[in-house]
């Protein structure tokens, strides 16, 4: 059903997505699909690492880390972004073409008073609206 997933990580909150990983990795199990691990950085030094390739570094060992805990094929996308906040769903989008994905695992925040009162919405949301692929949101 699915050829390729791909999930959007942040690096710096990879403790939080133990959720969204394990259940990209079922789907990537049950469907033997590889996973792309996307991610968006800027081109300043940020917590993660202090340039564009030290991070790509750091991505590829989160994906392979990932694949060796999950038994799943597994690769990394780093697309950089002069404002990584302002820029990011835009860059999922495009990571969406780059890597051939038909499937997006993320996760989203809990729902808040702004996201009722509509003042804010998450990445996610912004990705089910504006992608031609399947999002499958995990909180």
């Amino acid at each position: 059903m699915f050829e390729r997933i791909m999930v959007p990580v942040a690096l710096d909150h990879a403790d939080r997505m133990e959720r969204t990983l394990d259940a990209a990795a079922d789907l990537a199990r049950q469907y033997e699909a590889p996973v792309t691990y996307v991610a968006v950085s800027g081109k300043v030094p940020n917590a993660v690492a202090r340039t564009p390739e030290k991070f790509a570094a750091e991505l590829d060992m989160f994906a392979r880390e990932q694949g060796s805990r999950a038994g799943i094929t597994t690769e990394a996308l780093t697309l950089t972004s002069n404002d990584p906040g302002a820029e990011l769903e835009k860059r999922l989008l495009e990571g969406i073409e780059k890597t051939g994905a038909d499937l997006v695992v993320m996760g989203s925040h809990p729902p808040g008073v702004a996201d009722a009162l509509h003042l804010i919405g998450s990445h996610a949301a912004w990705l089910v609206r504006h992608s031609d692929v399947s999002v499958f949101v995990v909180r």
